[in-house]
């Protein structure tokens, strides 16, 4: 016999994408919040409401939850910046339109970005690889870019420049999650855009 109240929905039951998804997403706040030491599996299992060992069932530890929340924003953020270069006529826009997506992607993960960029020693070695991966991703594909700009620049002079874009986008990105309101995700996009065009145009046809 059913002991389900007539008139009643049923909660849906979350398949295990659902899930995984869900957790990651209180985690990353969790992380956010407290730092990575001080977050613990019981308050992010508790916001999840599902019981700890589930979550450890699907990440086998808080470190191995890290790393996936880890892992998700690498592939999100190259996902992000790919698809919107896609959709780009000259070079010019492409790196406009990629500049875009990375502060727009920081934006909405920026309490998650600072933590990791702010507390690089407090992180799991493994997940700390995985920031320098997520680099190495992103100077690729600004490498690429830059190339089309200058199609005439020797090798070595695309890579400084490459290395110096993305350190200049983290420390702006950083510096706006502090000062949100003092330059928007559209001006940051347009002064690392312009900053390149200026420092390549020497190269430049």
């Amino acid at each position: 016999m059913s002991t389900a109240t007539p008139g009643t929905p049923r909660r849906r039951r979350m398949s295990r994408a659902e899930r995984e998804r869900q957790m990651l997403d209180v985690a990353e706040q969790v992380f956010a919040d407290r730092g990575y030491r001080a977050s613990s599996m019981d308050e992010i299992a508790e916001r999840c409401g599902v019981s700890k060992p589930m979550l450890y069932e699907y990440f086998g530890s808080k470190d191995g939850l890290f790393h996936a929340a880890m892992a998700r924003s690498k592939a999100e953020l190259y996902e992000a910046t790919q698809k919107a270069m896609a959709g780009a006529a000259t070079p010019e826009d492409i790196l406009r339109r990629g500049m875009l997506a990375y502060f727009a992607f920081v934006d909405a993960h920026s309490a998650s970005f600072a933590m990791v960029l702010s507390e690089p020693l407090t992180v799991p070695p493994e997940s700390a690889g995985l920031v320098e991966e997520t680099r190495q991703q992103q100077s690729a594909l600004i490498k690429g870019v830059l190339k089309s700009f200058a199609p005439d620049a020797p090798d070595a002079a695309l890579a400084a420049f490459t290395e110096i874009i993305i350190g200049g986008c983290e420390r702006l990105a950083l510096w706006r999650t502090r000062h949100p309101d003092r330059v928007s995700v559209e001006d940051a996009a347009n002064h690392m855009t312009e900053f390149c065009w200026r420092g390549l145009s020497p190269y430049a046809p």
